[in-house]
């Protein structure tokens, strides 16, 4: 059964290459290929009458089954996998919201305290004055794309005037400062988040956030505290987890995405299947730079080559392969 396993998979690429071709899926696929078989083999002629029949219904029938019990097993491995995630969430929110102020007043003392050092004495304030942001400008670069964007922060974010935020491929951070004179409790607070759209703010006041998201969030697993009763503090999960956000919300300034540091986002931080996804991108990239063939190509020419040797009695001329 091993060596049926492995032969399978061998053509899987060259299957999911012709896959590719036929638009309105499997439907059309299967009557493609039984159009072949009824052309160039003996497959409805070859025996006694009837008994094709019989065969594709007993292969179709132990496929069926075999698929089902492999989407069962799929179905039942998500669900624990997103019943273990919310239960960590829920977790980490008690904790938080168990928190006493005393005890949360001594939270953002360490906080402040860490974040004491690398603070720059002249560093332009961001809750006074007009609108503006602490990240500079792209004044000149080869790409004329480029010019007049802003540089991303030291968390490949942006500071803007009212807020800022920071990001990885798989998450955002957002700091919401609220600037008033009391400790704000969530009674004074007006937060509505959505899969495309975020308002937040204090209560009978105009929102400091109130405009859809550049792109999609996963909205299950987004949430927010107040932090010390002075600001907000959201930690936003992205959808699409291979690409760079270079705004958060559509009335931001953009950011240069070219000029983010991705350090900050260790693959190693990433759960297996987005990693796998991202070393592929970041391989395929690379060797378009170069002018070679991506990883799926490669393995498309290895097949086929394969596949054309072990069949010498077939005529490839006039096939293209891209």
């Amino acid at each position: 059964m091993s060596g049926d396993g492995n032969q399978n998979e061998h053509f899987d690429t060259l299957f999911l290459s012709i896959a590719q071709h036929h638009p309105q899926g499997p439907t059309q696929l299967l009557d493609t290929f039984v159009n072949f078989l009824s052309r160039k083999t003996d497959f409805f002629t070859g025996g006694k009458e009837g008994e094709w029949e019989k065969l594709v219904l007993n292969t179709f029938k132990k496929y069926e089954k075999s698929s089902r019990e492999q989407h069962a097993a799929e179905l039942k491995e998500k669900l624990e996998q997103e019943a273990r995630r919310k239960a960590k969430k829920e977790a980490e929110r008690a904790r938080i919201t168990e928190l006493t102020d005393e005890q949360a007043e001594k939270l953002q003392a360490e906080l402040d305290a860490k974040k004491a050092p690398s603070s720059a004495p002249d560093a332009p304030s961001s809750t006074s004055g007009a609108p503006s942001t602490s990240t500079a400008k792209i004044e000149e670069d080869e790409d004329e794309s480029e010019k007049g964007k802003l540089l991303p922060n030291k968390g490949n974010g942006c500071d803007l005037d009212k807020y800022s935020w920071t990001q990885t491929l798989s998450d955002i951070e957002l700091r919401v400062p609220l600037e008033c004179n009391f400790r704000a409790k969530q009674k004074d607070l007006t937060v509505n988040i959505t899969k495309k759209r975020l308002v937040c703010g204090l209560k009978n006041r105009q929102p400091i956030i109130d405009d859809d998201f550049q792109h999609e969030i996963k909205l299950e697993e987004t949430n927010w505290v107040i932090e010390d009763g002075k600001s907000l503090l959201f930690s936003i999960e992205k959808v699409n987890k291979m690409n760079w956000w270079s705004k958060l919300v559509k009335s931001d300034p953009e950011i240069s995405t070219k000029k983010i540091n991705p350090e900050p986002s260790k693959l190693s931080d990433l759960d297996g299947e987005t990693r796998g996804m991202v070393e592929k991108m970041m391989y395929d990239q690379r060797q378009k730079e170069m002018g070679l063939p991506t990883s799926d190509e490669r393995k498309k020419q290895d097949v086929l080559k394969k596949f054309m040797e072990q069949h010498p009695e077939m005529d490839f001329s006039k096939c293209k392969f891209n």
